[in-house]
């Protein structure tokens, strides 16, 4: 591979990074808003109570704000797939363009069909009739999510699929264990729910500032209580789908588990790191050299989160490399040089099927029987060479075991960032709950403070993430069949670069605007009530 289609594969990848780090600003925000929202006009729809209808109201212009500018960025996202990653599309696209068509046909078009409803129909269509709509628009929002990321759990555990080696592609033959594959779910539930704790942060921070500027008490209190509770809701769900997406990576994806915590070396009965810090100098095979600087680990709880076994034997970034190890159904894990080996029997198969099929085909066309068959059967073992040996197929491209493993550091402060910002979440949310219930919140303008200026975190949690979930698979695009560099396209470096400028200094204005335009909104605070002042 030479420093051309490197720079390529590098610019793709930074692009692509960039789309998906701005677009998951702002579809969180609609995501935990939508659910908010919903639940505020249910308040107003049962209560009567014309403030909750304020409330609401206030909601879901920032809701608007955060749409418009979600969908723009999500629709350059996918166009990306075809313009910087053909091969990608070329060998999956039959798979992983469904969920993506049906994401946009179905939830796509409701969301979009009920959010006019929703804005626009308060004194035109009645009071079920739009809340109907707002929980509609909260649906369509959450099942859009769902297939978005049933079509990224599929890259991380590829199933229901079959290599047809005819067209070179790889075919759905089971939807639904694409659909409701174990990561497919747990990714689904633990995007959702940190969705719903960016929302309810942003609710209680404004709220916060609210009550901090004496404006709108009521208002703030009512946003507050919802946030309160939606957002420790969220934070405890996400401790739980956290636990179930660390187990299913300890299955799936060894290797990103291993970075995930710093592991170079497997053990029975490994800790997890809940603080430390990672040695810059450590290399994979340089048992002289402690991975840590220090750290601060619970005695064997990663074999249990990992392997529901507290003396379950953890494999580290050697191992995986090395191979040696007992698998949890028994076999033997195989090294890196085994798995290549047959990643290269596999490519070389596909390539000997297509000369014999051609072969067929001449002999088909020059009446020689003999000939044909000899061809046909030739074709039909290299088929099943190559069915025996796809599982590894992407070894085949890779060169050292070096390879396989992830931008360790970046995953392992990624995930810890994430965990702490949430278990302090956890905290945070009880102890506010806890004042909003005791009506003391008027006393305590040390935790309003806390509440203005932890809006931030979830966002940071939720890049953070992301940045586990995508750096730690690398080098793949699909886990095991697809690596990175056979997935770009032939596009220069330079045209890659020059985009991802534009892209850049664009994404960076909607942001801005965004921001500004929601400053200005809150400042402005809910339209007055008839009768009562702001």
């Amino acid at each position: 591979m030479d420093l051309l289609s490197i720079s390529t594969v590098n610019w793709s990848r930074a692009q692509f990074a960039l789309t998906a780090g701005y677009h998951w600003i702002f579809v969180p925000i609609t995501l935990g808003l939508g659910l908010i929202m919903a639940i505020m006009e249910t308040m107003y729809v049962r209560t009567g109570d014309i403030k909750w209808k304020n409330v609401t109201k206030f909601w879901q212009k920032i809701f608007s704000i955060n749409f418009v500018i979600g969908v723009a960025t999500g629709i350059i996202l996918e166009f990306q797939f075809g313009t910087n990653w053909s091969n990608y599309s070329w060998f999956v696209g039959d798979i992983f363009g469904a969920p993506l068509a049906i994401e946009g046909i179905v939830a796509f078009f409701l969301e979009a069909t009920f959010i006019s409803v929703m804005l626009f129909g308060w004194n035109r269509v009645s009071k079920r009739m739009h809340l109907a709509s707002t929980w509609l628009v909260f649906l369509g929002a959450t099942l859009s999510a769902f297939w978005i990321l049933v079509a990224n759990a599929w890259m991380q555990y590829p199933v229901g699929m079959e290599f047809n080696p005819d067209t070179v592609r790889n075919e759905m033959v089971d939807f639904w264990s694409v659909v409701v594959s174990p990561v497919a779910v747990n990714k689904f539930l633990h995007a959702v729910f940190s969705g719903w704790a960016i929302g309810a942060g942003l609710v209680a921070g404004v709220a916060a500032w609210y009550l901090l500027k004496r404006r709108h008490h009521d208002f703030a209190l009512k946003s507050m209580k919802v946030g309160a509770i939606v957002g420790l809701l969220a934070f405890v769900m996400l401790a739980v789908t956290g636990d179930g997406s660390a187990h299913e990576v300890s299955q799936k994806q060894p290797m990103k588990l291993a970075a995930m915590e710093g592991l170079y070396k497997g053990k029975e009965g490994a800790g997890l790191v809940a603080i430390g810090m990672l040695n810059p100098a450590k290399q994979a095979y340089d048992d002289e050299i402690n991975p840590y600087i220090f750290k601060l680990e619970i005695p064997k709880l990663l074999s249990f989160l990992g392997y529901r076994n507290l003396n379950a034997f953890v494999p580290g970034v050697k191992d995986i490399i090395d191979g040696g190890y007992t698998l949890q159904d028994g076999a033997t894990a195989l090294s890196f040089e085994e798995r290549k080996a047959r990643g290269e029997m596999a490519i070389q198969a596909l390539a000997d099927y297509q000369t014999a099929k051609a072969e067929e085909k001449e002999a088909i066309a020059a009446g020689d029987r003999d000939k044909a068959t000899a061809a046909s059967e030739a074709a039909a073992n290299h088929e099943t060479i190559l069915k025996e040996n796809y599982a590894h197929f992407g070894y085949g491209y890779l060169e050292t075991g070096t390879d396989l493993i992830p931008n360790l550091p970046l995953t392992f402060y990624s995930f810890h960032l994430m965990v702490i910002i949430g278990l302090y979440s956890i905290l945070f949310f009880a102890i506010l709950l806890y004042f909003v219930y005791k009506k003391e919140l008027h006393n305590t303008k040390w935790l309003l403070y806390i509440a203005l200026w932890s809006i931030p975190l979830p966002f940071i949690a939720g890049q953070a993430g992301w940045a586990v979930a995508e750096v730690g698979r690398q080098p793949w695009t699909i886990q095991d069949i697809l690596p990175v560099q056979i997935a770009a396209s032939a596009v220069s470096a330079g045209n890659i670069a020059a985009t991802f400028v534009i892209f850049t200094v664009l994404f960076t204005g909607m942001l801005i605007a965004e921001a500004t335009i929601m400053v200005k909104q809150i400042k402005k605070g809910p339209d007055p009530i008839a009768g009562e002042e702001a």
